[in-house]
């Protein structure tokens, strides 16, 4: 017979067994993350704070263009949830979303969405008073020029309502292949 759960009140007082189980369970069960993503991705319709598109829009062209350039299904699934974050905080969207995605994509994707605020930046900061060429600070990091494309080409031209957009059922397979198993914690 077979427990699907643990019996410790502490992890100091837990055994090899224990964390079998806790192990098995959360492999068993990981098809949830990807709906979460999805349910936390549909809830970015919900804000569009002065912007021409709401930000489920936003995250559908900017995956829609990453497809379109033949970007890899990590860099497509990023491109998705690099705004994720704002269901949660618009000041720290970036690193919100690079959290969520870390352990499922590569480490220079998770660096890219964590940095891709200030990549952006160099269309706007400079109204805000901040230095648009915030990006330079990571001009010697192997994925700058990945950075550079995702901000300019997709990210940065992605606010249109006329624009063709995929609609997340598109994208739902993609987002639940990446999302089925972490390739680190």
């Amino acid at each position: 017979m077979s427990i699907d759960h643990t019996t410790f009140t502490r992890m100091d007082a837990s055994t090899a067994d224990q964390w079998a189980v806790i192990g098995r369970e959360t492999m068993a069960n990981q098809g949830r993350v990807a709906e979460q993503v999805l349910a936390m991705l549909a809830a970015l319709a919900d804000i569009t704070d002065g912007f021409a598109v709401d930000q489920l829009t936003h995250c559908l062209q900017t995956a829609t263009r990453a497809e379109e350039a033949g970007a890899d299904d990590q860099m497509i699934v990023a491109s998705l949830c690099h705004d994720i974050g704002k269901v949660v905080s618009v000041a720290n969207h970036p690193r919100i979303a690079a959290e969520i995605l870390r352990p499922y994509v590569r480490p220079e994707i998770t660096e890219v969405i964590a940095a891709h605020q200030d990549f952006q930046g160099r269309h706007y900061y400079a109204h805000f008073h901040m230095d648009p060429d915030r990006r330079d600070a990571y001009r010697d990091e192997p994925w700058y020029g990945l950075a550079e494309q995702f901000a300019d080409d997709w990210d940065q031209t992605s606010f249109d309502p006329a624009y063709p957009t995929e609609p997340l059922d598109h994208f739902a397979p993609l987002v639940r292949a990446v999302f089925a198993s972490p390739k680190s914690l």
